[in-house]
């Protein structure tokens, strides 16, 4: 019997499903993972090797070659600025503070000692940080990763920069120990304020080496790596204090501090300095920087660490800067003073500064001052001081601006004319000059209208030249000049070391012409020398490696250019002397404090009140104050150089005088004294006596005798024709047919003399109050026993010939003091003998008639001048009756 076989059969509908791993929804899935694994295998693999080979090829010598500040070192070694694209100062491990290491691990990478380059854990546990809060709270990187970004600029923010970055820390890890990865790590990265490296940032910060710093110091630099800018002191001292602490606080978890000593540095009080001095740009540092770079090139000086000897003393550099800003905040303040202000200005530039306007911000418009002092030996520059804010305007106004000197210039005229055989003692005129020989503010008036150096404006007469200089009257200036000849004075000019052009007119002698600070400074160097001056100013001395090593030397030019004879250089300094002592420059002693020093100099004023100007000297120092505008305008009526310039000059004068004690100048051998008597400029007799009243009105006889200073070649000859010489007498007394004269011109008897119908015509700009009349002294009573009829004196006066005895010289009779001195009786005037003084009416022009346009002619030399064509000369007046 066959057996029938039953089998299963699917039921109606059913489908057939192949098994899940053979199903296309698990193995095409899987398939492309597979894929994709291998491809990103292939690709790390491929990504990996070429990272490597990328960081193999970085030149790891350029960890070591940060670009270095070159140091400015003073004339005694301080340090007082610095040379930088990167202000950096690399120093050896040794000479970082173990504080500041441990700050820096504490908090930036605590791991640093057990990590090769990167840690893994670290990265992941600040990615879960930061993903948690939100924001970048923590970074990842050792301090062998930002070292290496920071060594080789990998700024991008990219997943392969990172990599590489892992890989190139490795490779310096392999290459250099911990202690030489720190050393580079803190020299190289950047600290905010525009420093570099822990050295630059101590001493930018806290003004002294990183070696000397506290423990609360050294977490203030770590605690703003992460963010320099915005954790800097100078930018924001609540958020530095508060990255200061949270330092702290990790390394007393890191048990690298003790809580006492945490609880300590928290309570300090941190001392930082001003931003301005720690990057150290002045005007003498500027100057500095641009003579380094002529030097040995632009590279290398900002790039290779120098260190930089200069001729500048940093001491007398902080006293000229800290006195010149504090007497021009004084001149703002006078009442007169109607410009604007240092204060103003300053508002609204640091207002454009934090908005980021600069490039609208206009010039600085407020007073402006300069100062140079220069050895009078060398021509070392000990004090530069080029405006009166480096950041508002960086224009040097000591050693690019070319401002008039003013009365500033008259020692060099009055050289010139010793020079050609004139002396102190010479009689000149101080009395109403045409100003279209000079033609000082305009082509009309009298030479008046400019001024002295006075706000009582009076003309004196016949004075000598010494009196003229220490008094700084202009009359008499410009007669002295002329007298000399225009072409001997700018050739003295041009010799002394002046070499702006100056213009060939006689308002060169009233320094109209434009010239340097430190022309003039040199220039006057030729007083306290004996004649001669230094090559040139220089301020620049060594360059050396930090080893020592030397790059550049300034050649040292010992030459010495001659520029007047040393009896011709100690007139002049004697006369100064007077003018610093007793003329206008005494208030010097009597008002600003100048201490007792063998020391003289003169004030400067320009024409209209624009520049005011001291220059003075020691035998060691000459130094050149400057007051005025960048745009030449009145400071305000009377601002005289003795106001504004004096006061600086002597602070920092006081201050050389201190390191640099001055002696006296010697008075060369071939200088004898002469007895000269005063009114006539002669050699005295012993008749030279004026009757002048007592306190008690009684008539007593005075002595008009003083000792002058002459070589045997300018001392006179003849004897005082004014108190009763007899061999003058006898000339007078002789008729005309016994002796030769010239012929006159014309017949006096046929010319009937042309009357003067209308008073002295002014301009009509007047700045200096010259409608004043000549000082006319009243006459002097008879006196009751007379030696000789010609012992009566017509025109002695109580004033207007007073003049100082020369250093060293004795003072056998004192001439009386001019009017307007201390002491001096002033001269009583009655209305008749004032002749009044009218100022002209401006003429509106004609509209049908074109304007005469008149031009000045240049005035030739004396000796090249027709008798007719002369305006100036000048010669010893005879005696006269000034009452006539």
């Amino acid at each position: 019997m066959r057996t029938s076989t039953t089998y299963l059969k699917h039921p109606p509908g059913y489908r057939f499903r192949p098994p899940w791993y053979s199903r296309p929804q698990f193995y095409i899935p899987v398939a492309i993972i597979a894929a994709l694994a291998i491809a990103f295998a292939a690709y790390t693999s491929i990504l990996v090797a070429d990272l490597k080979t990328q960081a193999q090829t970085f030149d790891l010598n350029k960890l070591e070659q940060m670009e270095s500040a070159s140091v400015i070192l003073d004339r005694k070694g301080k340090i007082f600025g610095q040379i930088y694209v990167e202000n950096r100062d690399t120093v050896p491990y040794d000479q970082l503070p173990r504080d500041l290491i441990n700050a820096v691990v504490a908090v930036e990478d605590a791991k640093f000692y057990r990590h090769h380059g990167y840690d893994l854990m670290g990265i992941v546990r600040a990615a879960l940080k930061n993903f948690t809060a939100g924001h970048v709270r923590q970074g990842a990187s050792t301090i062998t990763q930002q070292l290496a970004r920071n060594s080789f600029s990998l700024k991008q923010k990219t997943f392969r920069r990172k990599l590489l970055e892992v890989f190139l820390a490795r490779r310096i890890e392999e290459q250099f120990g911990k202690q030489k990865i720190m050393e580079l790590y803190l020299n190289r990265i950047y600290f905010g304020g525009g420093l570099y490296g822990a050295e630059a940032a101590a001493r930018g910060y806290f003004g002294k080496p990183a070696r000397e710093m506290s423990l609360a110091e050294c977490a203030t630099l770590a605690g703003l790596i992460k963010s320099p800018n915005r954790l800097s002191p100078w930018s924001d001292g609540a958020a530095s204090l508060e990255a200061r602490n949270y330092a702290l606080d990790r390394m007393r978890d890191l048990d690298l501090i003790s809580r006492e000593q945490c609880a300590k540095a928290r309570a300090e009080q941190i001392a930082v300095g001003s931003r301005q001095n720690a990057q150290g740009q002045t005007y003498a540092v500027d100057y500095i920087r641009q003579q380094v770079i002529a030097a040995v090139g632009w590279d290398r000086a900002m790039n290779e660490g120098f260190r930089i000897k200069t001729t500048i003393d940093v001491d007398l550099q902080k006293v000229a800067e800290d006195s010149l800003r504090a007497n021009l905040d004084r001149i703002e303040k006078h009442p007169d003073y109607n410009h604007k202000t240092y204060a103003e200005y300053a508002v609204t530039f640091r207002k454009a500064k934090a908005n980021g306007t600069m490039t609208n911000q206009p010039a600085p418009e407020y007073l402006q001052g300069a100062v140079i002092g220069v050895d009078n030996a060398t021509g070392d520059i000990l004090v530069l001081v080029g405006g009166r804010d480096f950041e508002h305007n960086q224009y040097d106004r000591a050693l690019q601006a070319r401002r008039p000197a003013g009365t500033a210039m008259l020692p060099l005229v009055y050289a010139a004319a010793f020079e050609k055989g004139m002396f102190p003692g010479a009689l000149v005129e101080d009395s109403p000059l045409d100003n279209r020989a000079v033609m000082i503010g305009g082509t009309t008036g009298i030479l008046g209208e400019w001024g002295p150096e006075s706000a009582e404006n009076r003309y004196e007469g016949a004075m000598t030249a010494r009196q003229a200089l220490s008094k700084s009257k202009d009359g008499a200036a410009v007669r002295i000049g002329m007298s000399a000849g225009i072409d001997s004075v700018l050739q003295l000019c041009s010799t002394a070391g002046i070499r702006s052009p100056l213009r060939p007119y006689p308002a060169t002698f009233l320094g109209s012409s434009e010239i340097t600070l430190s022309e003039l400074a040199l220039a006057y160097t030729i007083f306290p020398n004996g004649g001669w001056r230094p090559n040139a100013p220089h301020i620049l001395e060594r360059i050396e490696e930090k080893d020592g090593t030397l790059v550049w030397d300034a050649k040292q030019d010992r030459t010495r250019k001659t520029v007047v004879k040393p009896e011709t250089a100690y007139e002049v300094h004697s006369c100064l002397i007077d003018a610093l002592q007793s003329g206008t420059g005494k208030a010097a002693y009597t008002e600003f404090g100048l201490k007792k020093m063998p020391a003289a100099g003169k004030t400067g004023t320009a024409y209209d009140f624009t520049d005011a100007l001291f220059a003075g000297y020691d035998s060691n120092f000459t130094c050149v104050v400057w007051t005025g505008f960048d745009r030449p305008q009145t400071i305000y009526r009377g601002a005289f150089g003795r106001e504004l310039a004096l006061p600086v000059w002597v602070d920092i004068m006081n201050a050389a005088a201190q390191q640099y004690p001055p002696s006296e100048i010697r008075q060369p051998p071939n200088l004898n004294e002469v007895e000269i008597c005063w009114r006539s400029g002669l050699l005295a007799t012993d008749k030279c006596y004026d009757a002048v009243k007592s306190g008690s009105g009684d008539a007593v006889q005075r002595r008009t005798t003083y000792m002058e200073l002459a070589t045997s070649g300018q001392a006179p000859t003849e004897s005082c024709n004014v108190h009763g010489e007899p061999r003058t007498r006898l000339v007078r007394d002789l008729p005309p047919s016994d002796l030769p004269r010239a012929a006159l011109a014309v017949d006096p008897s046929e010319v009937t003399p042309v009357p003067v119908r209308n008073p002295t015509l002014l301009a009509d700009k007047d700045p200096y109050n010259s409608l004043k009349p000549t000082l006319k002294p009243e006459p002097t009573p008879e006196p009751e026993v007379q030696t000789a009829e010609n012992q009566k004196i017509k025109n002695g006066t109580d004033g207007s010939q007073a003049t100082s005895t020369p250093v060293g010289a004795s003072d056998l009779s004192r001439p009386p003091a001019s009017a307007g001195e201390p002491g001096s009786e002033p001269s009583k005037q009655t209305p008749e003998s004032i002749v009044p003084i009218r100022k002209a009416i401006p003429v509106e022009p004609q509209d049908k008639a074109p304007v005469e346009i008149r031009r000045a002619q240049p005035v030739k030399p004396l000796d090249q001048e027709s008798a007719e064509e002369k305006l100036l000369k000048y010669a010893t007046p005879a005696p006269s009756d000034l009452d006539e």
